[in-house]
């Protein structure tokens, strides 16, 4: 299972230079860039890691490609994913996010049913990754 989240998730991975195309029309639109990282990608996990600080005042690619580089050195075979944040006023959101690092093999979801009161079914998904201790996930 190939986890698909944010922008260009249903193309194939994206090269470092198509990488690094996406991070400078994201500073030429003035965003700010960061690199986040987990070994836990539940869709409803937003908050992953923070890899360093958000480069607010990058002008330049070469300095967020160098970041990733860093990041996918120390961190392997987990989940390394780009956000570009306007902080335009009115905005002051992501306008771009994606992934740009993933493990070998993904396991995937699991979708629980489970009944409640008055006929009722409640989903929730469970990460079959998470099943292992932090750290130890993609061994």
């Amino acid at each position: 299972m190939r986890i698909t989240q944010g922008t260009f998730s249903f193309l194939p991975e994206l090269t470092d230079k198509e990488i690094r195309a996406q991070v400078d029309y994201a500073l030429s639109q003035g965003w700010a860039i960061s690199v986040e990282y987990t070994d836990d990608p539940h869709p409803r996990n937003f908050y992953w890691e923070m890899w360093g600080n958000p480069m607010f005042d990058l002008k330049d690619g070469a300095g967020a490609m160098m970041e990733i580089l860093a990041c996918r050195k120390a961190h392997p075979k987990i989940y390394i994913r780009v956000n570009a944040f306007d902080s335009t006023r009115g905005f002051e959101t992501t306008r771009l996010s994606f992934i740009v690092n993933r493990p070998a093999e993904e396991p995937g979801f699991a979708l629980k049913r489970t009944e409640t009161g008055g006929r009722n079914i409640q989903y929730t998904i469970e990460s079959y990754a998470a099943q292992s201790p932090e750290g130890r996930r993609y061994s």
